[in-house]
This record gives structure tokens, C-alpha cells and sequence, in this order.
């Protein structure tokens, strides 16, 4: 039987003190017993270090194809090759290596490298973020930098700058190493064929001319602007299915007018051609070099040195026709503006060929490798065809290309079409622009062609 039981006021309040005062104790007992216990852990647990998770590096950039020496670019063929960076002994020497993402986020970054002697300290920039670090192992291994940060997608750079060193040389890298968000998603940079990575995309452009029409006489004009004008450059206007015309920058000194055509006799060496198939020289202008040239198939070549000015226009006039003995002869002029007058350049008999001019184009290409981190641009206007009946016919449309570097996605540094009346053509130095290859643009037409006197051409 449930019995009801009763408490004063006065003895409940005696009984809550009681039992909160008990309540405590075993609070005070835990906390004891429990700090006993923490001072009984095993040596191991007690004095466990805090580890930082190491950076994850998983795509592996070679010098040898995406690094270049920024502030002295005679530098590169003696600091950078398909090993990777050696010989690195000036601070002067501020080494980029170029990549492209198409996402934003944390780029982690390390090197594979060594320090051949002493201890090194150097600084590694991506952005405005730059970090530190002190390195003095004998054998290569990977060399963590740290986390940067990627806020805009396109190309970036990691810079590398010798700050001290106790040895020789600063370090040897054979791998700039990165990871992270920045990473995942398209992520550009030249893995192979270092040598055309290196020297950068060329890019094309292929004029349509009209259906049904023997082209005898091709021309074309060239400006290139100023701060354009880029060593290792060849700004070529007139090309055909045989060969190309036009004008190169070989040095700080020197600048050529350019006119080649191939050997049907396929060879990078041109001593190996045999006489039938040897391209002819039927003549040239004053002052103009003509040879032999290899390595990208090979030919007759001829040029003149000429001091052509970036701001001004050039034009170029190539004439091609079926000639004797299953041969097309191929002759090349190009107007000094400062004289007003056309210059012979050359003229070339190809034997094995019977054909008027085939796939009038233009191309922008440069042949320095230690150039491809400069870009370069210029402007392609008013292209006209004189066909065999003795009309002119102006070109507006264009193909845009470009080479296999630029196809396979090596590099990403190209552009290309129609501005206005004229076209353009623009390539390496790591920009974002791009223009999708295998597309055709369209410029304004001029309407009134060029006006030539073709009796007064030099002849030969």
C-alpha cells in the first residue's frame, strides 16, 4: 500500500543541500579520478606531435619545355634543357615556368631538386603571393613550397629567384610540381616535343580565292605594329602550295626579306636532293642571298637584308606559272616604300610541277625557342589574286589554323581573324585570347585593287 509522505519546509531544504552537496563531491571525485587517469597515459599518447598533411603534387611540369630565364633570355640555352634547370649561379637569373587552368582554387606547389653544394635560399612568387625556403639536400627529392591561390582561370606562372647561396649554383630542378583545386579541369602546359613547345603555335591564314580561276599573280600587305616587332619572327604574307614569302626579324641588327621554295624531293637535308629534282634559280635582285635550306623540308632560299620599320605597310607581289619541262617558275617582288619602287627579290624554277598558284595564305611563326615566351602580332590587308584573263579578284575571307602544338594542346596562345578591312594574325607570350582554329572570318572589302605597273617589274 502506497503511503503518502510529508515534508517541512524547513527539512526538505536540509534534504536539497544534502543531496546537491553529495552531487558535488562526486563531481570533485570524477574530475580527480579523471586527471589521474590522463597522467597514466602511454608515453606515446603523451607526447604526440600535430602532423600538417603533406601537399598533394600530383602533375609534374618540365623546365625543358614550359621555363624560361625572363630578364635575360640569351640565358635559356645555357640554363634550361630537357634535364632541367642547371648551371643556375646568377640571382639575376628570374626562371618562369607557364601553365594554363581552367579553375580557380589552391595551387599547391613543390620542386624536385637538389643543391649541389652548401644551402640555398630561394623564392618562389605565383601571383602577388611569394614564399621562402631554405634548401641544402645533396640528392634530388621533392621540396614542398606551399599552398597559392588561383583566382582568375588562363595562364599563370611560378617564379623561382636565387635569393642566397653558400655553393656554386643555387639548385638543379627537374620538376616544377603542382596540385590542388587550381589543377583539376583543363590544365595546360607542354609535355612533349619540347623544342615546338618551346618555340610556341604558329598560325595560318588561308584566303578563299574564287572557284574556277588560274591564279597568276598573288598580292598581299603587311603592317606590323609597333612593340611587335619581336626577334625570331616571320611575318610571312605571301605563301603558295610550294613555298612562302615574306619578312623576319634574325636580330637586334638584322631583318630579311624571305622568299623559299620547296624541293619536290622530300628531305630535311638539302645535299641529299638529286639534281632533277633541285629547285633552279633563274635569278635575283640586287643585293639578295640566295642558298640552299633543310630541316623543315628543303629547297631554294633567298633573301635580302633590308631594315623594313614596324608602323609601316609592305607589300609583297608573287607571280606563278607553268613553265618548260613539266616546271612552274615562281618569282617574288617586294615594294620599298621609301624608294616607291618594287624590288626583285628572286626568281625559282621547280621542276616536277606544272601549276599556277594553289592555296594563297599567310602565317605568323616564330623560330627562336628562347622567344616563346614574347608575344607578337601583325596586321594582313588588302589581298588580291590576278588571275590568267587579266582580272582582279579581292580575297575576304579567311581559314584560321594553327600547328600541331597548338592542336594536341600544348599551348593556348594563339588568335586569329578579321578586324575591320584587314586580318590578323597573333601568337605565344601566354595571353588568354584565343581564337578557335578551323574557322572562317571575314574582313571588309577595299573594292579597289592594287595598282601595278607590270612592264616596269624588274625582269630577268
Amino acid at each position: 500500500m502506497f503511503k503518502m509522505m510529508t515534508f517541512s519546509p524547513r527539512k526538505s531544504a536540509i534534504y536539497y543541500w544534502m543531496t546537491n552537496k553529495q552531487l558535488v563531491s562526486v563531481v570533485i571525485g570524477a574530475i580527480f579520478i579523471l586527471g589521474s587517469s590522463c597522467n597514466s597515459l602511454p608515453k606515446n599518447m603523451e607526447h604526440q606531435e600535430i602532423t600538417t598533411k603533406p601537399l598533394e603534387l600530383p602533375v609534374a611540369i618540365k623546365p625543358g619545355g614550359n621555363s624560361w630565364v625572363v630578364r635575360n633570355l640569351e640565358q635559356n640555352h645555357k640554363l634550361i634543357s630537357e634535364a632541367g634547370i642547371r648551371n643556375w649561379q646568377n640571382s639575376d637569373d628570374i626562371i618562369r615556368t607557364y601553365f594554363k587552368t581552367e579553375e580557380t582554387g589552391d595551387l599547391n606547389v613543390g620542386l624536385n631538386l637538389k643543391v649541389p653544394s652548401g644551402t640555398s635560399t630561394l623564392k618562389i612568387t605565383v601571383g602577388e603571393d611569394s614564399k621562402t625556403i631554405e634548401v641544402s639536400n645533396a640528392d634530388f627529392e621533392t621540396v614542398e613550397v606551399g599552398r597559392f591561390r588561383i583566382k582568375e582561370p588562363g595562364y599563370h606562372f611560378v617564379e623561382i629567384e636565387g635569393i642566397e647561396k653558400s655553393g656554386e649554383s643555387f639548385a638543379m630542378v627537374t620538376d616544377f610540381l603542382v596540385g590542388g583545386a587550381a589543377t583539376e579541369g583543363e590544365f595546360t602546359y607542354v609535355k612533349e616535343d619540347f623544342y615546338w613547345g618551346r618555340r610556341g603555335p604558329s598560325v595560318h591564314l588561308t584566303y578563299t580565292p574564287p572557284q574556277e580561276k588560274d591564279i597568276l599573280w598573288f598580292y598581299n600587305e603587311i603592317t606590323v605594329p609597333e612593340n611587335e616587332d619581336i626577334i625570331g619572327s616571320y611575318y610571312m604574307a605571301n605563301g603558295f602550295g610550294e613555298g612562302y614569302f615574306g619578312m623576319q626579324v634574325n636580330s637586334p641588327t638584322e631583318r630579311r626579306i624571305l622568299f623559299s621554295v620547296w624541293s619536290p624531293y622530300e628531305t630535311q637535308d638539302p645535299k641529299s636532293i638529286p639534281d632533277e629534282y633541285k629547285i633552279i634559280m633563274l635569278g635575283k635582285g640586287e643585293g639578295v642571298t640566295t642558298g640552299e635550306f633543310g630541316n623543315e623540308g628543303s629547297g631554294g632560299q633567298s633573301y635580302k637584308v633590308f631594315n623594313w620599320k614596324a608602323g609601316n605597310t609592305y607589300r609583297f607581289l608573287l607571280k606563278g606559272e607553268p613553265s618548260e619541262n613539266n616546271s612552274t617558275d615562281y618569282t617574288a617582288y617586294f615594294y620599298d616604300t621609301e624608294t616607291s619602287e618594287w624590288n626583285l627579290i628572286a626568281s625559282f624554277r621547280r621542276p616536277h610541277t606544272s601549276t599556277y598558284l594553289k592555296r594563297p595564305h599567310s602565317f605568323l611563326e616564330n623560330f627562336r625557342t628562347e622567344m616563346g615566351p614574347v608575344s607578337r602580332m601583325a596586321v594582313y590587308g588588302n589581298q588580291w589574286i590576278l588571275d590568267t584573263n587579266g582580272d582582279w579578284h579581292e580575297l575576304t575571307e579567311a581559314k584560321f589554323t594553327a600547328d600541331a602544338t597548338a592542336r594536341k594542346g600544348s599551348r593556348d596562345d594563339y588568335a586569329g581573324g578579321a578586324k575591320g578591312n584587314a586580318f590578323f594574325m597573333k601568337n605565344c607570350g601566354f595571353f588568354d585570347e584565343m581564337t578557335t582554329v578551323d574557322t572562317f572570318h571575314e574582313r571588309t572589302a577595299n573594292g579597289t585593287p592594287p595598282k601595278i605597273d607590270f612592264s616596269s617589274l624588274e625582269k630577268l
